[in-house]
């Protein structure tokens, strides 16, 4: 179980936003924008050795932004939102250490194989993680694309881990539906992701206190790790950034 820290970007700015409220033509709910650049939070990652977080650009307009944080994190982060075939190499030479797609191959409300293939094809598998981003409907977790939008036909399972889990290095989920609310996690999907796992996940959404942390490494067999953003103080929050870092070295 580790921390993955996080930078969200829109309209070229680090905020932290209500992942529901995300809409074409209306501005989202934001819970945080900061007036630091993105290579602020990346270079404090860089120096508290924490890999593999990642930068999601949430919309139009934060190419560069992203760029400034991975160029002063080489190798520490993944970069994701609006990532294709045809923009993922700018990406890896500023300094992603992987891709994030989800769009891309999950359109139209379906998987389309034949442009995974295509991703792999290109990024290789050893650099590319997979996001399975959702929302609960019943009892079930349907994954969600375009900003969280639209609603796939796709369901977390088992045999969806194990067949997409041959195409990529990771999987990286929002619980889209408690996303920036600071609310509290989503266990019962925490208990789902250690049940299905079969590469390394990352779980994002909810997550307020200590007490959810523990929840998280309970339910996810310390297995799961964790993304951590509106709860911060960095981003507003009541969480300290110090003692999160601190935390997580005492998981075992």
């Amino acid at each position: 179980m580790h921390f993955r820290p996080c930078i969200d970007l829109h309209l070229g700015k680090v905020k932290q936003i209500i992942g529901s409220t995300l809409r074409d033509g209306a501005l989202p709910q934001t819970n945080f924008e900061s007036t630091l650049p993105p290579s602020h939070y990346s270079g404090l990652y860089r120096d508290d050795k924490l890999a593999g977080g990642h930068v999601i650009m949430l919309g139009k307009g934060n190419t560069a932004a992203a760029i400034d944080a991975l160029r002063a994190y080489p190798g520490g982060l993944q970069v994701g939102g609006g990532i294709t075939p045809e923009n993922a190499g700018r990406f890896l030479d500023a300094g992603a250490s992987h891709v994030i797609i989800t769009s891309y191959v999950f359109s139209n409300g379906h998987i389309q194989w034949e442009r995974l293939e295509h991703v792999v094809a290109v990024v290789g598998s050893s650099r590319l993680v997979l996001d399975l981003s959702c929302k609960r409907q019943g009892s079930d977790y349907f994954v969600v694309t375009d900003r969280w939008q639209n609603m796939t036909d796709v369901t977390l399972s088992e045999e969806l881990f194990a067949k997409l889990g041959k195409y990529c290095d990771e999987f990286l989920i929002h619980a889209a539906h408690v996303e920036g609310m600071r609310a509290g996690i989503d266990e019962e999907l925490v208990s789902l992701l250690a049940k299905c796992r079969v590469k390394p996940v990352t779980y994002a959404g909810g997550v307020r206190s200590f007490n959810d942390l523990e929840c998280i490494r309970d339910a996810g067999n310390s297995e799961i790790d964790v993304t951590i953003g509106s709860a911060l103080d960095m981003f507003g929050g009541t969480m300290e950034y110090r003692k999160v870092v601190e935390w997580f070295k005492t998981v075992k």
